[in-house]
């Protein structure tokens, strides 16, 4: 595999010739950077919580979506780095391809690397992710406000959590997985989307 391409091991795993997905380039997309979070009704329905870094998504799969309770500790499980245009993928990959189901944009927008704004110690998001501990901030339609990545042991098969920061925006009441299933950028729930794209290929 070639370390250099931050994406060969997404290509790798991916025949473009066949799947919908994005083949994409490293590099910035956006102004500002942003993070997605893709509803994913793969083998197992999950969501993929991404945040553009250096020009790629950096990805963790998390089974149960996030929260917005400040006491709920998620399980998120990196994944390959996505090419940045990956960001507002949404469509229906083949049966027999790398992550073949549904997928859908259930949450985008621009985030801020809160551990970039300390003055006594500031650390880059690159830095942040090497180091297993990520701080942001974000500004989706759906999800507001901190959260945090903690690694959790060390090597490739380490785990990771997703935490919902103590700040005005933590709120043990909702439960937005539930109760707002539809795309942000469509509109379409994860049936429509596999509906509509059966009657594109049809």
């Amino acid at each position: 595999m070639d370390r250099k391409d931050p994406l060969a091991e997404y290509r790798e795993k991916r025949n473009f010739g066949k799947t919908p997905e994005p083949s994409g380039k490293p590099g910035p997309k956006h102004k500002n950077p942003v993070f997605v979070i893709q509803k994913h009704d793969a083998s197992n329905l999950h969501y993929d919580f991404r945040l553009e870094v250096d020009g790629v998504l950096k990805s963790w799969a998390v089974p149960k979506g996030p929260s917005t309770d400040k006491s709920v500790k998620r399980l998120a499980l990196p994944t390959e780095d996505h090419p940045a245009d990956y960001a507002d993928f949404e469509g229906v990959i083949p049966e027999g391809e790398y992550g073949a189901g549904t997928v859908m944009v259930w949450d985008i927008g621009p985030y801020r690397n809160l551990r970039a704004e300390k003055e006594d110690d500031p650390v880059s998001m690159p830095e942040s992710v090497e180091d297993g501990k990520v701080e942001v901030w974000l500004e989706g339609e759906k999800l507001k406000g901190g959260y945090a990545l903690i690694r959790t042991g060390k090597g490739k098969d380490s785990r990771w959590l997703l935490i919902k920061m103590d700040d005005e925006e933590a709120d043990a009441r909702r439960n937005p997985v539930s109760t707002e299933p539809e795309s942000v950028i469509s509109g379409r729930k994860l049936e429509e989307i596999q509906a509509d794209e059966g009657e594109a290929d049809g």
